[in-house]
């Protein structure tokens, strides 16, 4: 392929709903411009985009994907994403080197979840928008519903470009308003015919009329004074509309017969925003905000948006090129560490294959590999001249669980896997939990983790199982106790002895105190510190299930000593016998973790949500509108025990608009039952 300069590239993220056919109308896109020689299908196993094992397996997309592309002196790199929301990592990936996102619906359906979720991830960025509504040649579907959906939504911005024509619930040809023609298609190829007369076309075409001219004030001035637009005009008119987010153009098509294809990618190429339309924004080497041009002949920076662990290749960085050119014998350095780097190839991709190429231009879309140091956001930049590109905020995890491997011994190799899978993947997050000491990996939902160890087993060969990772509950006491420690043992020559007396009493917070009121010397000083440390160890395994005692406060005030066979070790003995006495007399009682959980779903949905927290024992503090008119955001207290399957419940009852997030608040008594249920699973535990 070609050298192209950033004026001639389209960076486009396909991004919606999973099943709506985003993956088919890349490859269609790829097949008709002669980019593949062969159109793959989802259900072979045999698509460009769909390359990764786990992809072919599930039949779904499960990671973004890059493809370029040429049509007609315009390069176009199309990433492909993920429409799963387990998977909505690859989603801000694939925004966040984009330049225009290409909305994919399914003719017949509404304005998805998925739809909106991508519209809402490219927003931060100001993405320009087109909408490809496809499968419009399926059976019992109906274009005009979804038009009608996005009207609902948008109103007049959407401006509907190409639309299908229906003939007994067929479709006989496709309307392209803005080369005011009508096509027939026969295994791609585009014939034209005569336009259709009737009143559903007709209100379309004045929607699209009443829609460009809305972009320009000279084409207004037109619209209202009826007098035809030129079709320059139109395509002017579309550009600037595009480009400012005035109007949204809608385009009818059919990715699996490559029906209508030729018309987007001839949008793509004429008034999807390029690079050089656009400024990346970031700060320099003294924090303050800068806007970097998309210029060849400036200083390079580059933001790495995606990371790739091949098992053969090794490390894949992918970059979008900001500014400059990156070159394998370049002087440059990661902008967040300040470290000099050397570049390993660079590469261009093509799904999972690479072509080997000598530069990365400004606007363009390449792979460097083996490059060390370098994670998802980071900016690769001149030496001379350091900045920092605005980077990728990933969707926070909302399922966690405890992994458990199969075979003792592959600790280190889980923990090695699941960190590179981390940097491939930053929406998932794993650490070592230090007070259960569980392995914990948390990610999107539970297909998103099934994901994760099944590359454990194919990429590393290690297999593991998720558990329900352990609550952290604590222990106290509810009532004051005294209690005598006495520890004597004499087995020849020095023999051990300590003795203290003990009163333990309950005190408020989560601290441990200890304090002295020993009169007369009954115990000597030198063994304070012993009677503190034995009891501190026996307070952090806890006494009635293990669990670490907290506000407890224990002063030791008599007890007596031997001036030979007393030492540290016997009143360290002693004092945790005073507190093993102690613990059955003073009211023990299991304390729980209680999450502060925000929740921001529908409107529709708030009393169902509700009804589940309750359900959870939780306790809902309060509700208000969120920044989203259709939303609300909920607060309530849960018990963190009871946690475990919300996320499944909350996407499934909001049909996946709802999100939260969780904090731990504070402890408090557990009831009854779940103290008993705590203390009995401890007691088999260790049993076994």
């Amino acid at each position: 392929m070609k050298d192209y300069q950033a004026q001639d590239i389209r960076n486009v993220v396909i991004a919606g709903h999973g099943g709506r056919g985003k993956t088919t109308l890349a490859e269609a896109m790829l097949f008709l411009s002669g980019a593949t020689d062969r159109l793959g299908k989802v259900a072979d196993g045999n698509t460009v985009m769909d390359y990764d094992p786990e992809e072919k397996k599930r039949k779904i997309s499960v990671s973004s994907a890059v493809a370029p592309l040429e049509w007609r002196d315009v390069k176009i790199n199309l990433i492909d994403t993920p429409g799963f929301f387990d998977f909505a990592g690859g989603l801000y990936e694939g925004v966040r080197a984009a330049d225009c996102l290409l909305v994919v619906l399914a003719a017949g359906s509404g304005f998805d979840v998925g739809a909106e979720k991508a519209v809402k991830a490219a927003k931060s960025r100001s993405l320009a928008k087109i909408f490809a509504v496809t499968k419009c040649d399926a059976e019992n579907t109906n274009f005009y519903k979804t038009i009608d959906a996005l009207k609902e939504r948008y109103g007049t911005v959407i401006c509907p470009v190409v639309v299908p024509h229906y003939e007994n619930g067929k479709v006989v040809s496709y309307v392209n308003f803005l080369q005011d023609k009508a096509f027939v298609y026969q295994d791609g190829k585009a014939q034209e015919t005569a336009i259709p007369e009737n009143d559903t076309i007709s209100e379309l075409h004045a929607a699209f009329t009443e829609a460009v001219a809305s972009a320009d004030e000279e084409l207004m001035m037109k619209f209202f004074e009826e007098e035809p637009f030129t079709h320059d005009e139109i395509v002017k008119g579309l550009k600037t509309g595009v480009k400012e987010g005035l109007i949204i153009p809608v385009y009818a098509c059919s990715g699996q017969t490559l029906e209508g294809v030729d018309l987007i990618l001839n949008a793509l190429r004429k008034y999807a925003p390029s690079p050089a339309d656009l400024k990346e924004s970031g700060v320099d080497a003294d924090g303050e905000p800068v806007e970097i041009d998309c210029d060849a002949s400036a200083n390079t920076a580059a933001i790495c948006f995606k990371t790739v662990a091949d098992p053969f290749v090794g490390k894949m960085s992918y970059f979008k090129v900001a500014s400059g050119e990156l070159k394998a014998d370049g002087n440059y350095i990661n902008a967040r560490t300040g470290d000099a780097v050397r570049l390993g190839k660079l590469v261009s991709v093509k799904g999972g294959k690479t072509e080997d190429t000598a530069k990365i231009t400004a606007g363009d879309i390449g792979v460097i590999t083996k490059l060390e140091g370098f994670k998802t956001g980071d900016t690769l930049c001149d030496a001379k001249k350091p900045v920092t590109i605005d980077g990728i905020d990933f969707p926070a995890p909302c399922l966690s669980m405890a992994v458990k491997v199969q075979k003792k011994g592959d600790e280190e190799k889980v923990a090695t896997g699941l960190k590179k899978l981390s940097h491939e993947d930053p929406s998932i997050k794993t650490y070592i939990d230090e007070e259960t000491r569980e392995q914990i990996v948390a990610g999107q939902g539970e297909q998103h983790l099934d994901v994760v160890v099944s590359k454990l087993k194919t990429k590393f060969g290690v297999s593991v199982d998720l558990e329900v990772p352990k609550v952290p509950y604590r222990e106290t006491i509810r009532k004051t106790v005294s209690k005598q420690g006495r520890h004597k043992k004499q087995s020849g020559g020095h023999g051990q002895f300590g003795d203290v007396w003990i009163r333990f009493e309950p005190i408020v917070g989560d601290g441990f105190e200890f304090a002295e009121e020993v009169v007369g010397g009954a115990v000597p000083k030198n063994f304070f510190p012993a009677v503190e440390k034995g009891l501190r160890e026996s307070i952090a395994r806890g006494m009635i299930a293990g669990y670490p005692m907290v506000g407890i406060k224990a002063t030791l005030y008599d007890g007596s000593y031997h001036p030979v066979d007393s030492s540290e070790m016997a009143f360290k003995t002693a004092a945790q016998l005073a507190l093993k006495a102690a613990i059955p007399e003073a009211k023990p009682t299991i304390l729980e973790p209680i999450a502060t959980v925000k929740v921001l779903l529908p409107d529709e949905n708030l009393g169902d949500i509700m009804g589940d927290i309750t359900k959870r024992r939780g306790r809902v503090l309060g509700m208000g509108p969120a920044e989203d008119p259709k939303m609300q955001e909920l607060t309530a207290e849960v018990p963190m025990a009871n946690m475990g399957d919300f996320s499944t419940v909350l996407r499934s009852v909001t049909a996946g608009r709802g999100s939260y997030t969780s904090e731990f608040c504070r402890y408090e008594d557990a009831p009854a039952e779940v103290a008993e249920k705590v203390i009995a699973d401890a007691k088999a535990a260790a049993e076994s």
